[in-house]
């Protein structure tokens, strides 16, 4: 039996600023319709996945694809990862460098090789084999992305200079900058198959070969057909340490809605390791979840040609698809 489409993307949890608001919420509503319409020309879960988040890669507002920070060393590594639900197949890539759509490299890797996790200096050899698109550092970093690295490397090296070289644990403290900007989508299409993609561009100033939860199964994000698809954003190593989105489809295997278990993980993140996030979530009826623990997060949801998106807690606007 035909299933009604759906699909709900996220731009990222964290403290929004008011600057990067509008640009957030119009990515998000641009990102989701473009999935819709791949769901509604009769495309695969899959297929809708990768170009609503390669339509946020491609808009500088995001920290994915265009838009990526910078690491300690001033260069750009790029994690992505995608899932098919029909038979979990899976392909991520992780510190990728000068990749115009990560996500689509991570397609290649779950439909060209026996893998599902590339990373490095492999992941860019893999991308050269495929043909990847590739851009320069500074066609992938924004100005306003330079000048957050430029200030954090000043704070840093302030810092560090206040101890001994023995001091390691108080370097390592050190705080990096609080944008979680990760982008991703799930979808439903009409054969009753979910996906789920999540891109990212990390955290400024990182350590170089940093991964965060992002292109790990089970934390970035996961889809079951049996069950349903999340995508998460936020602090990586909280999510990575308690394997959020598997937690989240075991809720609703549980028998929890969608929207009850998002808020269930999420605070048990909060409380198990003290780290915040958000999630968006569907089960395999389509119904919807979202739900974060930041000061905000970018989002967009289309089903029967109706649009909903929203940016702070509670808000929940909508509007038909054009």
């Amino acid at each position: 039996m035909s299933k009604t489409p759906v699909i709900i993307v996220h731009g990222g949890a964290w403290a929004i600023p008011d600057s990067l608001a509008e640009g957030s919420v119009q990515g998000v509503r641009l990102a989701s319709t473009v999935g819709y319409k791949v769901l509604g020309a009769g495309g695969s879960a899959v297929d809708a996945v990768e170009e609503a988040v390669r339509s946020m890669e491609d808009n500088p507002v995001f920290d994915a694809g265009v838009g990526s920070v910078l690491n300690a060393d001033g260069e750009v590594e790029m994690d992505a990862v995608i899932m098919d639900g029909r038979d979990l197949k899976s392909g991520a890539v992780g510190c990728v460098q000068n990749i115009k759509n990560p996500i689509s490299l991570a397609r290649a890797v779950m439909e060209k090789t026996d893998h599902t996790l590339i990373v490095g200096k492999g992941a860019n050899k893999f991308a050269e084999e495929v043909n990847a698109v590739t851009l320069p550092t500074n066609q992938l970093v924004t100005e306003t992305a330079r000048r957050e690295w430029e200030e954090l490397m000043k704070f840093r090296t302030t810092v560090t200079k206040l101890f001994s070289p023995r001091d390691t644990v108080q370097k390592e403290s050190v705080p990096v900058a609080p944008g979680h900007d990760t982008v991703g989508a799930v979808a439903l299409d009409t054969q009753g198959n979910i996906a789920f993609g999540t891109s990212t561009g990390g955290i400024t100033a990182k350590r170089p070969g940093r991964i965060g939860d992002s292109p790990i199964i089970g934390a970035g994000g996961y889809a079951d057909n049996n069950i349903g698809g999340v995508s998460t954003t936020g602090h990586g190593e909280s999510i990575a340490k308690v394997c959020l989105a598997k937690h989240i489809t075991h809720l609703m295997e549980g028998g929890m809605t969608p929207q009850t278990a998002s808020e269930t993980a999420l605070t048990f993140m909060a409380k198990r390791v003290q780290g915040s996030g958000g999630v968006v979530v569907l089960n395999d009826n389509g119904n919807i979840g979202r739900h974060f623990t930041t000061e905000r997060m970018a989002w967009a949801w289309v089903k029967d040609n109706v649009l909903h998106h929203g940016l702070n807690p509670g808000e929940d606007f909508s509007e038909n698809v054009k």
